[in-house]
């Protein structure tokens, strides 16, 4: 096995055994709630959570985000992810595809395409590999291998300052960033991975050309905690545990950049955990919600207990909307059902 296929090998089992979520920093969706209506005036039959995204239709806002692939492990839970996608009609991401540039042995961890011909999938990259020789081949073979729709080109510096041997020269990528959006045929995603993407950062990808943004905000998987297990020696592993709760909310992120860009496709990620958190993010301005933690748990389990979740979710999320007297998804997010409270 690679270092890199270790590398991905040791992220899966510290995700999923491990204590890696923040634990003194929530997602900021907590301080709000929904104004419950006792006569929401419709069936709820009726409720409708179809949305666009990219100019592509899904049967409802989930994105199944970005985790895993490189192993044989890895394989098994994005093909699992890949069908549960096409079945229920979502949006699915996969782990970064670097290891698939070095090793085109194990590209097949992630070509799932044939499982999912209709839905909506993201390839990905970390953006800092365009200061490590990357370019435009490299992000079109990535692209190619999912036969994806669109690129996620992920931000962690964080992650990198804390990740033995992290690739930390992060000076003139966001030109590197805006040459590449010029040069690729689809559209280009920036996405942090738990530690959110504040307006300034927003404005500067957009100006770069990036498509959409996924906020990937603070409250759930704290990958310093997660390179923390993984340290090679007591520095790493205590400044690990320094970052642990770094970050900007997920909440944060969404009402800033929303009230920044009207017309931005934006993804709310960063520890949602139930489908009320999802309508929470989508009352707030998002357009899509991802979630990583849960979907890799039901994976990980079994096939039943993936749809098993993803039933939950949508069935959460019809609720919310049904108890609120929202019809859409669009008539959530104009509606005043949310309060802040905190």
């Amino acid at each position: 096995m690679t270092n890199t296929q270790t590398r991905k090998a040791d992220h899966l089992r510290i995700c999923l055994e491990d204590d890696v979520q923040f634990r003194n920093r929530t997602n900021g969706l907590d301080r709000y709630r929904f104004d419950h209506s006792c006569l929401p005036e419709l069936d709820l039959s009726e409720v409708d959570l179809s949305c666009q995204f990219l100019n592509q239709t899904l049967n409802a806002p989930l994105l199944i985000s970005s985790m895993t692939g490189g192993t044989e492990r890895a394989k098994m839970i994005n093909c699992r992810l890949a069908r549960a996608a096409q079945q229920h009609g979502l949006a699915m991401g996969v782990g970064s595809q670097r290891i698939a540039v070095e090793n085109p042995d194990v590209a097949h961890t992630f070509a799932v395409r044939s499982l999912a011909p209709d839905a909506m999938l993201f390839a990905n990259l970390g953006a800092v590999q365009l200061n490590y020789t990357y370019g435009v081949e490299q992000c079109l073979r990535v692209v190619d291998i999912l036969k994806a729709d669109a690129l996620i080109l992920h931000l962690n510096p964080l992650q990198e300052c804390i990740q033995p041997n992290g690739d930390t020269k992060f000076r003139g990528l966001l030109n590197k960033i805006e040459q590449l959006c010029q040069q690729i045929d689809v559209p280009v995603i920036a996405k942090e991975v738990g530690n959110g993407i504040s307006t300034a950062m927003a404005t500067k990808l957009i100006d770069a050309g990036v498509r959409a943004i996924d906020v990937a905000g603070a409250g759930g998987t704290s990958w310093a905690k997660v390179e923390s297990q993984r340290a090679e020696n007591n520095l790493q592993r205590k400044l690990g545990k320094t970052f642990a709760d770094w970050g900007i909310s997920t909440a944060d992120c969404i009402v800033q950049i929303r009230q920044q860009y009207a017309d931005l496709p934006l993804i709310a990620s960063g520890g949602l955990r139930n489908g009320i958190e999802v309508a929470k993010a989508i009352a707030l301005g998002a357009d899509l919600a991802g979630l990583a933690f849960p979907f890799l748990q039901a994976a990980s389990e079994s096939e039943a207990a993936l749809d098993e979740l993803i039933e939950l979710l949508i069935a959460e999320i019809k609720t919310v909307l049904f108890c609120t007297g929202n019809a859409s998804l669009t008539e959530l997010a104009r509606s005043q059902s949310l309060i802040k409270i905190g």
